[in-house]
């Protein structure tokens, strides 16, 4: 035997390559591309956290909270030779990084954690130039508090304490946010490969036909292109993208207009050289520069090319002020290009005086300029009148600014119960979610013992607590049981929670609420854990579902209808459910809820066995899946029958296959790719074999009891601080 030293396609002698060492050489992924992603169930593992059971949100409450402030005020003019800040100021600069962290939020998936912008993709983004120095700068901060401070607080309170500084009273903020160890592989950001690509939209000259779940107007920008669309100026059509971007954040044309002036009243851009002269992105860039992107020679200060655009908004970038609407509103504009090609807008006739300072030389003057963003505030008919609005009543803009950046800093953190901190506002926000504390205690016993006297039966009981359940999602800690919105618009008239049921089983969980003094919240998770226990008894065991009492009741005054809507189940896997056809497949939307979930494959599996024997599946799909003759009984049949090997399974249409006896050739079940999923699928069978065990039978029972209480405690942050 020989070895074949030839040298390969580079030049370069062979290597002894084992492992697979680069991102996208796995075989799996390049010969199967349409395996589905089981690794976005097991993100953010406890192997890749440095700084295992340490307990943030309990160490934060240990900041020095007035120090930290007092520094990031300081650092704020601080100015370093190696970036020198634009003049003596870094606050445009910490806005920016701080807008650009939360601003990629999108209501449909409640994507991404703000977290994951120190890392790639989005930290080597071309809209994110820069922002690679802006993380440097905060170091010292990070370096000095430690471990009671996350980089995902810090970088969104530095944007916040810029404007401060700048002279802005802000409305608050709350710590709390959690640092990510690793990039998240579960945000889709579109199927792109190239910057600013323009397939995004079914119909282009429909800016609604944005492909969901995204928000942005291009792959790889936070909100729309400020040249204009496709980098054509034309206001009014990126008046379109504006108010479609922003509305997909949760925003309204109020918070938008206000986020809008409010954002570009300090500050400034940068695009004063040659764009080619820039090196790559941190995630290109070569192993020196340590992670540093974009660099150039004596590209620092009144240099540097950052978005393209070169000039201020205003006058004065380092302070709060009005000037900006002044501007928008009295001023007739043109198109012209900076020095770095970038199609930007100038103020016609501007008097020498309102221009802003040169930060090369302070004796001269520099460029103002708008965005096509900003000129849409002027242009667009609703934002003109809102733009007029703020600038005859300044309170006005400055409250409905203050509010509007507080939420987009805030808007993954779910309800006000989990915030953190001297700075956190008392007042009930609608967006929040917030639910009212339970009146008084009640007797769990006895609540138990008058549904269980009811005539519902253990899937009426089981499907309700599940449907009020599973719209928490763990990206922005939305939705979940407590509150008991399931009896409430929109959610009582979703095709997914089947409204004649959930109606009957209402009428009947609310009567006992009333009669016991306990929350309907606690009544319909209650009624699982009965009709779970009473399956477990069916299935010859004995296990007891554990209950934390302490969900209240919200009202529908406090429920936005409107936000809410983006929380409906289009699909929903554990109850074989799928509301139309959509491109992708059945098994990847499973996949999805219980990403959202925060379920591992694992978890999934023996949940969806579970759900199936226990005749949960949604009236759309009847008996696909329930590969049982006891339905209602919390046994491993699921698993059993998927993977007997005396069965042969038919496709019988799309979504749809018959499971046949290979002596009789009978059709002993149905099923979908949700449920077959789980024996074709290598990973998943190992676990659907594990449950298919004769001596796991109870070890299947309380894994699916674990699951189900963590499910339906998963919208209780103070039951997580108590464990």
């Amino acid at each position: 035997m020989s070895v074949d030293y030839k040298k390969n396609n580079n030049g370069k002698c062979p290597v002894m390559h084992g492992g697979v060492t680069k991102a996208g050489e796995s075989n799996t992924a390049r010969l199967w591309p349409n395996s589905i992603n089981l690794d976005i169930l097991h993100q953010h593992d406890t192997k890749t956290n440095p700084l295992p059971g340490y307990d943030y949100k309990k160490e934060v409450k240990k900041l020095n909270f007035k120090a930290l402030k007092k520094d990031l005020l300081k650092l704020m003019t601080d100015s370093q030779e190696w970036w020198p800040a634009d003049l003596g100021t870094y606050s445009g600069l910490m806005v920016r990084l701080t807008w650009h962290q939360v601003g990629t939020y999108r209501e449909f998936d409640g994507r991404p954690n703000v977290g994951s912008h120190r890392f790639s993709p989005q930290d080597s983004w071309p809209d994110n130039t820069n922002l690679d120095k802006a993380r440097r700068l905060l170091w010292p901060i990070k370096k000095k508090y430690g471990n009671r401070l996350s980089w995902s607080d810090l970088m969104v309170l530095a944007g916040t304490m810029a404007y401060e500084h700048a002279g802005f009273k802000t409305f608050g903020f709350s710590f709390g946010r959690e640092d990510l160890w690793e990039p998240e592989k579960d945000v889709y950001w579109g199927s792109e490969t190239v910057p600013l690509a323009v397939n995004r939209y079914s119909d282009p000259q429909d800016r609604s036909s944005l492909e969901s779940p995204l928000a942005a107007s291009h792959f790889q920008l936070v909100y729309v292109n400020p040249q204009g669309v496709e980098g054509n100026p034309d206001p009014l059509k990126t008046a379109m993208d504006v108010r479609e971007t922003f509305g997909r954040m949760g925003m309204n044309d109020i918070e938008t207009a206000a986020l809008t002036i409010g954002g570009h009243s300090i500050g400034r851009a940068h695009g004063n050289g040659d764009p080619a002269n820039l090196g790559p992105e941190p995630a290109g860039a070569d192993i020196h520069e340590q992670g540093f992107g974009w660099n150039q020679e004596n590209g620092t200060g009144a240099n540097q090319i950052t978005s393209g655009l070169e000039g201020a908004w205003t006058t004065n970038p380092d302070k709060w002020d009005h000037q900006y609407l002044d501007l928008l509103l009295n001023y007739e504009w043109e198109s012209k290009k900076s020095p770095a090609g970038a199609w930007q807008w100038e103020p016609i006739n501007l008097e020498e005086e309102k221009k802003p300072v040169d930060l090369g030389d302070p004796t001269k003057k520099a460029r103002l300029m708008f965005t096509d963003a900003d000129m849409a505030m002027a242009m667009d008919p609703e934002y003109r009148k809102i733009s007029e609005r703020f600038y005859k009543d300044p309170k006005f803009f400055e409250d409905s600014f203050a509010r509007a950046w507080f939420k987009l800093t805030h808007r993954t953190m779910g309800s006000n119960r989990n915030y953190i901190g001297p700075w956190a506002p008392k007042e009930d926000l609608l967006w929040q979610g917030n639910v009212p504390s339970p009146k008084k205690k009640f007797n769990v016993d006895k609540v138990k013992k008058m549904i269980s006297a009811t005539k519902l039966s253990i899937s009426e009981l089981i499907t309700t607590a599940w449907d009020s359940a599973r719209t928490y999602r763990r990206t922005d800690k939305r939705g979940g049981a407590n509150g008991a919105r399931i009896r409430l618009a929109p959610m009582k008239d979703w095709e997914a929670n089947e409204p004649k049921r959930l109606s009957k089983v209402l009428t009947i969980l609310e009567n006992i609420a009333k009669k016991t003094g306990a929350s309907v919240a606690d009544t319909i998770i209650l009624a699982g854990n009965v009709g779970l226990e009473k399956a477990i008894k069916k299935a010859g065991f004995k296990v007891k579902v554990s209950f934390n009492p302490g969900r209240g009741d919200s009202s529908q005054e406090q429920t936005e209808i409107k936000s809410f809507k983006w929380l409906e189940p289009l699909h929903d896997g554990f109850r074989n459910y799928v509301k139309d056809d959509y491109s992708v497949m059945p098994e990847e939307l499973i996949l999805e809820r219980a990403s959202l979930m925060g379920l591992t494959a694992k978890e999934m599996t023996c949940l969806v066995g579970g759900m199936r024997v226990l005749g949960t599946n949604h009236e759309s799909a009847k008996n696909k899946g329930v590969f049982t003759n006891n339905v209602g009984a919390l046994t491993n049949d699921f698993f059993v029958n998927l993977v007997d090997m005396k069965y042969t399974w038919k496709p019988t249409g799309k979504n749809s296959y018959d499971i046949i006896d290979r002596k009789s050739n009978k059709v002993k079940f149905t099923a979908s790719r949700a449920d077959l999923v789980f024996g074709s699928n290598s990973i998943l069978r190992s676990y659907a074999e594990v449950y298919a065990q004769d001596d796991n039978k109870e070890k299947f029972i309380k894994d699916f009891v674990n699951i189900w209480v963590k499910l339906m405690n998963a919208d209780r942050p103070e039951l997580k601080r108590l464990n």
